[in-house]
């Protein structure tokens, strides 16, 4: 019988306080959100946002779709980075064609606070329902949110903090991975 501490874990999902002492482990992992159906200028978007976390070492995790989700894929796994997809539906076959680890979760919008919950910092670029609850669960647990084109808050009359504003996609970048860092 093994015991628990015998058992093996997934690099990626090391709690985050173990995660950057394996040579292994990329030291962090960044949440990119976003919309199902983007512009091509919002694609490109994603893809260079997802480009700059593969260079930066980070692991692009992101709802696994198309939209959005694909562009930052594809920008990291053109760099050679490693991409996860936490999807809404049961089959890993679901997944775009950029994402390393799909994750099925049969939880439709639900696997929102999964997605979020499993990142050290995400980087909203646009977006539309979907990714104003993303926003919401991140700022709810305490995760550091960047904006990039997006959702502004108001609470009380006032712009509410929350989300840091970036107006490039290495703005993003170095901000999402400086508030991780942080944590």
């Amino acid at each position: 019988m093994r015991r628990k501490s015998d058992s093996p874990r997934t690099p990626g999902l090391l709690p985050r306080a173990a995660r950057g002492k394996h040579s292994n482990t990329p030291s962090l992992r960044i949440g990119v959100l976003g919309p199902h159906n983007c512009t091509e200028a919002d694609y490109a978007l994603g893809v260079e946002v997802g480009e700059r976390l593969a260079e930066a070492g980070a692991t692009v995790v992101c709802g696994g779709l198309d939209g959005m989700m694909e562009a930052s894929a594809k920008g990291a796994k053109s760099k050679g980075g490693l991409t996860v997809g936490v999807l809404p539906g049961e089959s890993e076959e679901d997944a775009n064609a950029y994402v390393d680890v799909a994750i099925p979760t049969g939880l439709g919008v639900l696997r929102n606070v999964l997605l979020v919950s499993s990142c050290d910092a995400v980087i909203a670029v646009r977006g539309r329902y979907g990714t104003l609850s993303e926003i919401a669960f991140a700022l709810r647990l305490g995760i550091p949110v960047v904006g990039l084109h997006t959702w502004n808050l108001v609470r009380d009359g006032k712009t509410d903090e929350g989300i840091h504003i970036a107006e490039s996609p290495e703005q993003a970048v170095k901000s999402a991975l400086e508030l991780a860092r942080q944590q």
